[in-house]
């Protein structure tokens, strides 16, 4: 095997389009069987927010899907290398077998610096906070898990072992730490519990794009299986970004009418609202007729009287300068 077999020559341009179509179209229907689901389910959030958020949360798992699976990508094809050039004294063949767990250390922080550039620069998400981020990001090394167990499972000729242990133990990592409470490990298991949906959503789609991918010829078996999933999953990460550039979403699900309010007319409102908040007789109480005396202080005889002197202001002498 040879490092061209990496490459399909019969997997053209016209085939690359009709191969990112059916992704495209793998990828709306979760959208849409997401939106579905956050009508269904009740919560303290609107609609609105719901839907973006859970959508945004799905597209963290294929990001996050796509950084990891790069690293095991990667192992994959320098472990492949090293089987063409061992034996030979080159400095790869030297690094690899000295430097082996090094390398693969710093593939797995190149994956993280991948995954957040494309998160947070080219796909930014703002629907989702950094605690849910984590717990997709953790949910996204299970899904990688089981792709690669059952990559493992149909006969694929590579070794991926190393890498599952590496995932396996950061996942474990994140779960228990070192000075983590059992109400800790608690809600990190409801995290991942309550984004099941997501990879489940997730593995059907890859699952079934691999394989009209392998059985239309677009991906070839003979290069890896992982190579070609690797591939499906770059196509889906495509679908995802035109997706959330183009803001389709926004125009499928909508904010309320009173969130679409310009800032100036929403701050007058506001400040109308609480005008008369503060002028609502509910709010007040007045001391009854018969007690008024007991709370006005008593007044003499001395304060009541007529000043037959005294003379109102004409506000049109007033404008002369000698008021002045």
């Amino acid at each position: 095997m040879t490092l061209e077999a990496y490459i399909n020559p019969d997997f053209g341009t016209a085939e690359k389009i009709i191969f990112f179509l059916a992704s495209f179209a793998g990828v709306m229907i979760c959208v849409f069987l997401i939106l579905g689901f956050a009508k269904l389910t009740p919560g303290d959030k609107t609609y609105y927010e719901k839907a973006h958020n859970r959508v945004q949360r799905f597209y963290e798992l294929i990001i996050s899907g796509a950084s990891v699976m790069s690293f095991a990508c990667s192992y994959v094809i320098l472990n492949h290398i090293y089987s063409l050039t061992e034996g030979q004294n080159t400095p790869f063949t030297y690094m690899w077998e000295n430097w082996k767990d090094f390398i693969l250390l710093i593939l797995i922080c190149l994956s993280c610096v991948i995954n957040t550039l494309l998160d947070k620069i080219i796909i930014p998400l703002k629907q989702i906070d950094k605690d849910e981020k984590a717990s997709v990001r953790m949910l996204s090394m299970f899904y990688v898990i089981i792709i690669l167990i059952y990559l493992n499972t149909i006969g694929d000729e590579s070794e991926y072992s190393p890498v599952m242990m590496y995932y396996l133990g950061l996942m474990i990592g994140r779960f228990v730490y070192f000075d983590a409470s059992f109400a800790d490990f608690i809600e990190a298991l409801k995290n991942l519990f309550g984004n099941l949906l997501l990879l489940i959503l997730g593995l059907a789609l890859t699952g079934l794009l691999s394989f009209y991918g392998f059985s239309a010829g677009f991906l070839l078996e003979r290069n890896y299986f992982i190579v070609g999933v690797f591939y499906t999953l770059l196509f889906m990460l495509l679908s995802v970004f035109i997706l959330h550039t183009s803001h389709l979403l926004y125009l499928i699900v909508r904010k309320p009418a009173e969130e679409e309010e310009p800032e100036g007319r929403r701050g007058r409102r506001s400040r109308r609202r609480r005008r008369e908040r503060d002028y609502d007789e509910d709010e007040y109480e007045y001391a009854p007729a018969d007690t008024a005396e007991e709370y006005a202080p008593e007044a003499s005889a001395e304060d009541d009287y007529y000043d037959p002197d005294f003379e109102f202001l004409d506000y049109e002498e007033y404008d002369n300068e000698d008021y002045r």
